[in-house]
C-alpha cells in the first residue's frame, strides 16, 4: 500500500459524501445549505481550526503511510462523534478536552514524537471523537445531518490538507521551523484551557 492510498480513498469518500446531491434525481438547496453549514462549522473555533490544522502538520512530521493514515483516523473519528453528539451524546468537560487535544498536539510537533502507528491512530481517533461530539451537540437542529456532516468532514479535510501543505513547506525552509509551530500550537492550547 502506497503512503497516498489512505488519501485517495478518504478524498474520495468526502467527494461523495459531500455531494449527495450528484447521486439524486431531484437536487435540493436545502442540501446544498446543510453541506455549507458544515463547512463553516470548524472554522468558528480556534480549538477545532487549531486541532485540524495540528493533525495535518504532525502527519508531515512522519514517516510513511501514517502521513495518510493520521488524517483518516482523524476524519472517521469526526464522523463518530457528530452522529453521537447530534443523538444527544456528550461528555463532562468537553471543552476542556478540546484545548487539551490542541495541546497535546501542539506538544507532539513540538517535540517531533513519531508513535508506533497504532499509537497515533489511537491519540487521534480519541481527539476526533471528542471534537466530533462537540460538533454534533451544536448543530442546528433546523439542518439535515448528512448534508452538515459531509460539509464538516469535507472542511476537516481540507484543513488537514492545509497543515500537511504547511508542515512540508516549513520543514523544507528550517528543520527546526515545524517545531516552532508546534510549540505555538501548544501555547495556544494552554491559553484555551485558561480562558
Amino acid at each position: 500500500m502506497s503512503a497516498l492510498a489512505p488519501s485517495r480513498w478518504l478524498a474520495a469518500g468526502v467527494a461523495t459524501l459531500a455531494f449527495p446531491g450528484l447521486l439524486l434525481a431531484h437536487n435540493s438547496t436545502t442540501l446544498v445549505y446543510d453541506c455549507a453549514a458544515g463547512l463553516a462549522h470548524p472554522l468558528h473555533g480556534w480549538d477545532h481550526l487549531l486541532a485540524l490544522l495540528a493533525v495535518g502538520l504532525w502527519a508531515a512530521q512522519q514517516p510513511g503511510t501514517a502521513r495518510g493514515w493520521l488524517p483518516a483516523a482523524f476524519v472517521g473519528g469526526t464522523a463518530v462523534g457528530v452522529v453521537l453528539g447530534a443523538a444527544g451524546g456528550g461528555l463532562p468537560g468537553l471543552e476542556q478536552g478540546l484545548g487539551t487535544s490542541v495541546l497535546v498536539l501542539g506538544a507532539l510537533i513540538a517535540l517531533a514524537v513519531r508513535p508506533a502507528l497504532p499509537l497515533g491512530l489511537g491519540l487521534v481517533t480519541v481527539f476526533a471523537l471528542g471534537h466530533g461530539l462537540a460538533h454534533g451537540a451544536e448543530a442546528p437542529a433546523s439542518i439535515g445531518l448528512a448534508g452538515y456532516l459531509a460539509g464538516l468532514l469535507l472542511a476537516t479535510a481540507a484543513l488537514h490538507a492545509a497543515g500537511y501543505a504547511g508542515g512540508r513547506a516549513a520543514s523544507r525552509g528550517s528543520a527546526l521551523l515545524p517545531r516552532v509551530l508546534g510549540a505555538a500550537c501548544a501555547a495556544a492550547g494552554g491559553g484555551l484551557l485558561l480562558a
